[in-house]
């Protein structure tokens, strides 16, 4: 064997001697994706639930206020009606309340009786409430404020 010859050998990469490892590599590409696809769709669907339930309690908030308002309204205005026109129903203004697609219905029956009905809206979600409730009627004191008599007579 000449020197010529030796020296090709060597140059020429043996292609039987080297494996490739590309095969490995494509694989563990496309199990990284799907394991990364999985996780995006559990992630995903735990955003929908999370949001969902975002509004719920939002709009249960929402609800409250409204209510709260309303028989505030309508003991306010009880106070002061002192026996005067009832059966009658109201449509309050809540738009300073900040809270969009809301109503607030206040209807007023005999006695101190009162019907009050919200509605809320976010999102996909609507909540209706409908209630009655009874107004307490506190007769107002003529005494001047601090000079309230104990029950004793002291």
């Amino acid at each position: 064997m000449s020197i010529r010859q030796q020296s090709l050998i060597h140059c020429r990469p043996s292609v039987s001697n080297r494996k490739s490892p590309g095969g490995f590599v494509l694989v563990f590409v496309i199990v990284a994706i799907l394991i990364i696809g999985i996780e995006m769709f559990v992630l995903g669907a735990m955003a929908n639930t999370l949001q969902y339930q975002s509004h719920r309690v939002y709009l249960e908030a929402c609800q409250r206020n409204l209510l709260g308002s309303g028989l505030a309204w309508a003991r306010q205005n009880i106070q002061e009606s002192s026996g005067g026109i009832r059966d009658y129903t109201i449509e309050l203004d809540v738009s300073e309340m900040d809270v969009p697609g809301s109503t607030l219905s206040v209807t007023v029956g005999a006695g101190s009786e009162v019907q009050i009905q919200t509605s809320c809206h976010r999102g996909r979600q609507t909540l209706n409430h409908s209630g009655t409730y009874e107004i307490e009627r506190h007769d107002q004191q003529e005494t001047a404020p601090g000079t309230r008599q104990s029950p004793a007579g002291d």
